[in-house]
């Protein structure tokens, strides 16, 4: 099992990354109150990323820089000097941390943590924060200029700017090439599957249904006002996709089988009840257009068919 650091040594280390709390069960915020109450005083609401102070340590001339960006809730992050050991508890932060290049800063993380290969190493803290007052940084990403945004703040607040930029310009090349690869492709008509028992999919302000716009696919349940809402067989039946597709997260169970009750269906007559392997693809990290590639692909599968009818 690996142990924590002490609360001293936390303490003299810079920066702690955390979900927000709207995405975390109230039982597991308590737990993880108790476990750090030892430590410091709980007064925080609302984190989604947080920063432990940087202090002064002989780390070399970048570590005596104070750093600051402001976060997509608008407040300025300030440190003393940029982060020198991080507790990352959202596995896409995990991620961004090593593309900036500050990986090998990191002292642990949350569940689910599972790439690159090094993060798999790292000590796991729980799955919940509850209040702690130190620096905030807030993070909602939607869009993949959210990730490369939040790629250069992190660069800044580690002290790797040039890694971050690399990082960030990297991935926003490799999305316009994708999109303008798909411009002007002939539409699918494509069904995302979230869940299965209720029927889930995602609305058009989710970072998927931006992959599969880009992708040249269309969604039926683009305007609906959840991110992730729960449709009606009838509609999605009435939608008639051309290409349904369904999340890999419990390949033990053939979530799409009741489909093919409906021989009627487009993708049912076409053979286009896909399975996918989402991880990267909703997590929200730099890995995220390499899945769009991917998803791309299925969408090109189902596109060539059609042509074919």
């Amino acid at each position: 099992m690996h142990s924590w650091p002490s609360p001293r040594s936390l303490f003299s280390s810079p920066l702690l990354l955390a979900p927000h709390l709207s995405l975390l069960p109230a039982r597991l915020m308590r737990r993880l109150g108790l476990l750090l109450r030892p430590w410091l005083r709980l007064s925080r609401p609302t984190l989604r990323f947080l920063l432990l102070p940087a202090l002064a340590l002989a780390c070399g001339a970048a570590c005596a820089q104070a750093v600051a960006v402001t976060d997509d809730g608008g407040a300025t992050v300030q440190l003393a000097a940029p982060a020198r050991r991080i507790v990352s508890l959202a596995p896409n932060l995990t991620e961004m941390v090593f593309a900036v290049g500050a990986g090998a800063r990191l002292v642990g993380v949350g569940r689910y943590s599972d790439f690159p290969e090094a993060a798999r190493a790292l000590p796991v803290l729980g799955d919940a924060l509850r209040r702690l007052g130190l620096p905030l940084f807030e993070s909602e990403i939607r869009s993949v200029e959210a990730i490369a945004s939040t790629l250069l703040r992190l660069g800044t607040l580690t002290g790797n700017p040039q890694p971050a930029r690399q990082a960030a310009e990297t991935m926003g090349q490799q999305w316009s090439a994708l999109r303008l690869a798909h411009q002007g492709r002939p539409a699918v008509r494509v069904f995302y599957q979230v869940w299965d028992a209720p029927l889930m999919t995602f609305n058009g302000q989710h970072l998927v249904s931006q992959a599969l716009h880009a992708c040249g696919a269309s969604s039926g349940f683009d305007t609906q006002a959840a991110l992730t809402p729960t449709v009606s067989r009838e509609a999605v039946l009435a939608f008639n996709p051309q290409l349904i597709l369904a999340s890999e997260s419990a390949p033990e169970l053939d979530t799409l089988a009741a489909w093919r009750a409906f021989p009627q269906l487009a993708a049912v007559q076409l053979g286009q009840l896909q399975r996918v392997d989402d991880a990267a693809l909703t997590r929200m990290s730099p890995r995220f257009v390499a899945a769009a590639t991917r998803l791309c692909a299925s969408v090109d599968q189902a596109r060539r068919l059609l042509v074919k009818q």
